[in-house]
């Protein structure tokens, strides 16, 4: 039996108690006709995601979750994309949930309008130029028990508060800022997190199996296995920039990425940095093997116009071979993709580049390959930012072919920042920016 076929059994049955039709892939037929080609970079297809309710979507998969869902559908399912097997299907993965942030008194308060929103795995399929969903799995804890989005521990991740910035909720250990995905060959899944930051081992029916976290980090209550196994210095991550890209090589080890540059030795410091950090992962072994630095091009290059090296992030990294990646380097407007080796002599791991007393740090380096520290180089695959019907914000990249890239963007479940982002009914007022795949094919093969 499918390990999909109780989530079926629930939609379905969910569907008989009123739930809409486009919960099960009956979705509003969007698209764009393909872009003429600009940089070597052409647009064939565009595919949308309709409007489906997310109450609606979180209890067909853990009843009783959401009570709420204050008009927020379903989005942010682009944090990245895995291919599932056949033509035109992917795995998917939501973030946290809905979030926002409103300034109260000065300061922002980090805001979840669904706090009782569980991440999920979501299967997809591209047909036409609609996305349909085929399948969800809700992440739990081992007893079964919903995995929130919500942060895990005080002092050191932001307080969450009710979608008016209002009340402070409670912090949740369990709760996971899910990111990357790939799927193993034994059908369980491997996701990355942004709290922690983690790699999180979870089963074919969703159960996370083992949570592995950065030495010192001292997480406890959570309902699930947590081991510490990352280098410590990783507990230095930006906040809301924790490991946000993951690739699956060939041999099954794992390459994570960090989003941002660690702040290291603080904020100051790993926002004028122009160097991430790239962990390699075996699962055989259960431990992390590899370490890389990964130096980003200077932001105007990157997005031309701005000037801030703190809007500098990379959300996907793709293996195209046995030691090659993918990697997505962007801001909030434009991206870029780099093809880079992972070189023996490029790892960094043990060494005084993982010792947060090393000073200057690694961040700190204007030039770190002229320091002698080993950078992660390579070649521009693509610039993206020239392609007027590529979205902003692209998180998920899947190899669909010699030279063709599907790209996702993630929504932000339809929310913006501030108090406007909901009505004087604490409805949804919606951005507009829908959950896209666009199918691009590429000057050169990758």
């Amino acid at each position: 039996m499918s390990p999909f076929a109780p989530v079926r059994r629930r939609v379905h049955h969910s569907l008989a108690a009123g739930v809409p039709l486009a919960l099960v892939g009956v979705l509003t037929a969007a698209g764009a006709a393909a872009a003429a080609p600009s940089g070597g970079v052409s647009v064939t297809r565009t595919a949308t995601l309709g409007d489906i309710p997310l109450g609606a979507f979180s209890n067909a998969l853990l009843p009783g979750t959401v009570d709420d869902d204050r008009g927020v559908d379903l989005g942010g399912i682009g944090s990245d994309i895995y291919p599932a097997g056949r033509k035109g299907e992917f795995w998917t993965v939501t973030d946290r949930g809905p979030n926002g942030q409103i300034k109260v008194d000065g300061k922002k308060r980090r805001t979840f309008p669904v706090p009782g929103f569980d991440p999920a795995i979501v299967k997809v399929r591209v047909s036409g130029h609609r996305i349909e969903v085929l399948d969800a799995i809700a992440l739990t804890t081992s007893s079964g028990e919903p995995v929130t989005g919500l942060p895990n521990q005080a002092g050191r991740d932001e307080a969450p508060y009710s979608f008016d910035a209002g009340t402070q909720l409670s912090y949740d250990p369990n709760g996971l800022d899910t990111e990357g995905v790939v799927r193993a060959g034994d059908g369980s899944f491997w996701l990355v997190d942004e709290y922690g930051p983690s790699l999180v081992h979870v089963s074919a029916r969703g159960k996370v199996l083992t949570r592995y976290v950065p030495k010192g980090l001292g997480l406890t209550g959570a309902g699930y296995p947590v081991v510490e196994a990352l280098p410590s210095v990783f507990l230095h991550r930006k906040i809301n920039r924790g490991f946000e890209g993951l690739a699956q090589l060939p041999d099954g080890d794992l390459v994570m990425a960090l989003q941002s540059p660690l702040s290291l030795p603080d904020a100051d410091a790993g926002n004028a940095s122009r160097t991430t950090r790239l962990l390699r992962f075996s699962p055989a072994k259960q431990a992390v093997t590899a370490e890389y630095a990964y130096r980003f091009d200077p932001v105007n290059v990157v997005d031309p116009g701005e000037d801030d090296p703190s809007e500098l992030k990379t959300s996907s990294v793709v293996a195209v071979g046995r030691n090659r990646l993918l990697v997505e380097e962007r801001t909030d407007r434009r991206a870029r993709l780099r093809l880079v080796k992972l070189e023996r002599d490029a790892d960094i791991l043990g060494g005084p580049w993982d010792d947060d007393k090393t000073s200057p740090s690694l961040e700190q380096l204007d030039d770190p390959a002229a320091s002698g520290v080993p950078v992660l180089t390579g070649r521009l695959l693509a610039d993206l930012g020239p392609v007027a019907a590529v979205p902003g914000k692209i998180e998920g990249i899947a190899r669909v072919g010699d030279d063709s890239l599907a790209l996702m963007n993630d929504n932000d479940f339809g929310m913006t920042d501030g108090p406007d982002a909901f009505d004087a009914q604490g409805r949804l007022v919606d951005s507009g920016t829908e959950t896209t795949v666009t199918y691009v094919r590429l000057r050169h093969r990758i």
